[in-house]
C-alpha cells in the first residue's frame, strides 16, 4: 500500500492499535477539534461530522500528509450514550443497555489537504447485551474503567460479562472499523 504520510489525528491507545494491524506506517498526533452534537443530525452524521473536524484540524498544520480522523458513538434508538461522569452513571447507562440491542457507529475521515481529496464514511455494529442485574453490572465495573468509555463499556475488556452478541464488524465496536478502513486504503489516489 503506498501512501502518503500518515497521521492517525487521535490520542487513543485503542485506535493506535487497531490502525497498527493494517500495513500502514503512521504517527500520531492530537487533534484539538471541540465535539459537537446537534439533535437534528443522526448519530451517524454526528461521527462523521466530528471524525471530519478532527481530520481537519491536524491536516491544517500537515497539508501533505493523508491524515485520519474517527470518532465512535454508542446510541439505542435517539438516544446517544457518551462517557459517563461517574460511575453511578455508567451503572445507569448499563442497566438502560441491558437485556437489548444498541448501535455503535465510527465516523472516519480521510484528508490529504495539499491533494483536495477527501473520504468520510460510517459503520455501525449491532451489539446485543445480557440481560444485566445490579451485581453484573457492579462486578463488570470493578474490573474496566468506564469512565472513558462510550457506553461505559469496552467489549475488549471483559466484554465477555455483558456482550451476548454482535452483528458487524468487532474492530468497530473497539473504536475503529479496520476492515472498511483497509478497503479504503487500499483504493486511495486510483
Amino acid at each position: 500500500m503506498k501512501l502518503p504520510p500518515f497521521i492517525l489525528a487521535s490520542t487513543s491507545p485503542r485506535r493506535a492499535e487497531l490502525l497498527s494491524l493494517l500495513p500502514v506506517k503512521f504517527t500520531v498526533v492530537a487533534s484539538d477539534a471541540q465535539e459537537v452534537a446537534h439533535d437534528y443530525l443522526t448519530p451517524l452524521e454526528v461521527c462523521q461530522l466530528n471524525a471530519h473536524r478532527k481530520a481537519r484540524a491536524v491536516a491544517k498544520h500537515h497539508p501533505d500528509s493523508l491524515v485520519m480522523g474517527a470518532d465512535t458513538l454508542v446510541f439505542m434508538g435517539t438516544e446517544i450514550f457518551g462517557k459517563p461522569r461517574s460511575r453511578a452513571d455508567a451503572e445507569r447507562m448499563l442497566r438502560q443497555l441491558s437485556g437489548r440491542t444498541h448501535q455503535v457507529v465510527t465516523g472516519v475521515c480521510l484528508m490529504h489537504l495539499r491533494h483536495h481529496q477527501e473520504k468520510i464514511f460510517a459503520v455501525s455494529t449491532d451489539v446485543l447485551f445480557h440481560p444485566l442485574n445490579r451485581g453484573q453490572i457492579k462486578n463488570y465495573i470493578s474490573k474496566i474503567n468506564p469512565l472513558d468509555k462510550a457506553g461505559a463499556y469496552a467489549i475488549q475488556e471483559r466484554g465477555e460479562l455483558i456482550v451476548a452478541e454482535i452483528a458487524g464488524s468487532f474492530s468497530n465496536v473497539v473504536g475503529l472499523p479496520v476492515e472498511r478502513l483497509g478497503v479504503e486504503l487500499q483504493t486511495w489516489n486510483r
